[in-house]
């Protein structure tokens, strides 16, 4: 499996991670177990969460995600995984995060326990990449770095990144770690997939010129690259119970799923049977091909899932397959719909 560099720092990791956010809703404690070993077998020693997982975040269940992971940390040799984590942020406007209140400033005491909160969670006394998980644009970003810089300096930290950024908040943090001599963010997690390559804009540039990692997620679009959205709504499925919650998730599920998606998620398909792989493994093995891109994040909700993704580790797509995908994202440009 190939290994990259989180930007400057340290980390290294495969070009694969695995997510978590099902872990406590879609998949019990002994799936999400299940998961992680087979993740670990396949060579990939990368894991993502959050404080705030698993999503949809329910206040009763919030917290259950780190827990899972943390039991199944115990049992490894903690020096070969690389976990990744998040403080929430103020969630954008899509949704308030159900901890401390609904308060969650990225000021240095929420930061401070929610990093402890998730130490704890995790039963481990460092994290290797620590992320903003929604951005603050109402609170000084040197003050967030300053806290941020401060738990590198403690050893609770190893390195910092970002998640949901846009192109001016991320290089306004860059010049902020510059002229004050703060820890700077290596990695941005942000939404990247054939049915989504806004990335590509500007951030993609930023992340070249600055040595800044995209950590990817949502590959599969929320699941619609599957193809499992084509004929409908499915029960159980994400934006099927998007869209009967609040007004902000049935935005969001209509985002994700309307007629252009589907119709260039069909397009994709066809390119993957083309070749002979499914059209998961074409959505991930094109995610990780892009040189701005350290790990690709994938997730599930069972251990049967993971075939399909793990056909993706050692696979190139050509340049003629390449091109077959530039022309349908040309046809159905983001935003679709």
């Amino acid at each position: 499996m190939q290994k990259n560099r989180l930007g400057k720092s340290s980390l290294v990791v495969p070009d694969i991670c695995m997510g978590t956010m099902t872990f406590g809703s879609q998949a019990d404690e002994a799936m999400s177990m299940r998961i992680m070993d087979a993740s670990l077998e396949a060579g990939i020693n990368f894991f993502d969460t959050a404080e705030m997982y698993p999503v949809p975040p329910d206040i009763k269940w919030v917290g259950k995600t780190e827990e899972f992971v943390g039991k199944w940390l115990a049992t490894k040799p903690r020096d070969h995984i690389i976990i990744a984590t998040k403080v929430a942020g103020p969630g954008h406007t899509w949704f308030v995060p159900p901890l401390r209140g609904g308060n969650t400033a990225l000021d240095k005491n929420h930061i401070v326990a929610a990093v402890e909160g998730s130490l704890k969670k995790l039963k481990t006394d460092y994290i290797d990449l620590y992320q903003t998980h929604w951005p603050d644009p109402d609170y000084p970003i040197e003050e967030t770095l300053r806290a941020l810089d401060d738990l590198i300096r403690d050893g609770k930290v190893r390195a910092i990144g970002c998640s949901n950024e846009n192109a001016w908040g991320l290089m306004k943090s860059l010049w902020q770690s510059d002229v004050n001599g703060l820890a700077r963010f290596d990695t941005i997690q942000n939404n990247f997939s054939l049915n989504n390559r806004r990335f590509e804009d500007e951030l993609a540039n930023i992340c070249r010129r600055e040595n800044v990692s995209l950590i990817p997620y949502s590959p599969l679009a929320g699941g619609v690259l599957s193809g499992k959205y084509n004929d409908g709504f499915p029960e159980g499925a994400r934006f099927t119970d998007y869209q009967n919650a609040g007004p902000r998730q049935q935005v969001m599920a209509k985002r994700f799923v309307n007629d252009a998606t589907i119709a260039s998620t069909k397009r994709f398909m066809e390119i993957a049977r083309d070749i002979g792989i499914s059209p998961i493994t074409l959505a991930t093995a094109w995610s990780k091909q892009h040189d701005f891109v350290a790990s690709t994040i994938v997730g599930a909700s069972h251990v049967d899932q993971l075939d399909e993704i793990f056909a993706a580790i050692d696979l190139t797509l050509n340049e003629e397959t390449l091109k077959a995908i530039d022309a349908v994202s040309a046809e159905f440009p983001y935003p679709m719909g």
